[in-house]
C-alpha cells in the first residue's frame, strides 16, 4: 500500500492489521446520485466484480441519529430494516451534506472504515456469502476488498437483512 493510496480507511485497516486488497478503478460515467445504482453498478464493472459482491456505505438517521448501511451496489437499503436493527422506529436517507460532514467523505467515496463520526453501521446479511467484498477505499476511484467478517468486526457492524 503506497502512500499515493493512503486514506483514512485504509489508515483504519492498516492500524487495525486487517487483511485487504485495493482496486484501483477510472470514474465510470455520471457522479453518483444522479442515476440511481448505476453508479454502483459500474463500479462493479470497472473492477470485474459480481454486483452482489461490491457494497455501498449508504448515510442514514435512525429517530434523528446518524447511522450507515451497507449493502450491494445493486440493491436498496430497506429504512424500516436499518431502523429495526438498530432498535430505533424511524429511518430516512441523510442529506449528502450531512453525510459528507458525519464521515469526512465525499459522496462515492465514502467508506465504512476511518469515519469522521462514531455511528452505529449495520451490513446487510448477504455479505457473509462471500469470502470478500468491496466497499469503497475513502475515495472515488478506490474500492478495498476486505473479509465480510472483519468489516464487520472492525466497524463493530450489526449484520441483518436490510436490502431489497
Amino acid at each position: 500500500m503506497g502512500p499515493m493510496s493512503a486514506t483514512r480507511a485504509t489508515t483504519s485497516l492498516d492500524g487495525a492489521g486487517i487483511a485487504y486488497r485495493e482496486h484501483a478503478y477510472e470514474m465510470p460515467g455520471p457522479a453518483p446520485g444522479t442515476s440511481g445504482g448505476a453508479y454502483g453498478v459500474a463500479v462493479a464493472a470497472a473492477i470485474g466484480f459480481e454486483t452482489a459482491r461490491v457494497f455501498k456505505t449508504l448515510v442514514a438517521e435512525v429517530d434523528g441519529s446518524p447511522a450507515v448501511g451497507i449493502v450491494p451496489v445493486d440493491r436498496t437499503l430497506r429504512l424500516k430494516s436499518l431502523a429495526a436493527a438498530l432498535g430505533g422506529k424511524r429511518a430516512a436517507m441523510a442529506g449528502a451534506a450531512d453525510a459528507e460532514r458525519w464521515t469526512g467523505y465525499v459522496t462515492g467515496g465514502i467508506s465504512p472504515f476511518g469515519r469522521r463520526t462514531a455511528m452505529p453501521v449495520v451490513l446487510d446479511t448477504s455479505a457473509l456469502q462471500w469470502e470478500t467484498v468491496c466497499v469503497s477505499g475513502g475515495r472515488r476511484g478506490l474500492q478495498l476488498e476486505v473479509a465480510p467478517e472483519d468489516l464487520a468486526a472492525h466497524v463493530g457492524a450489526v449484520v441483518a437483512a436490510i436490502s431489497s
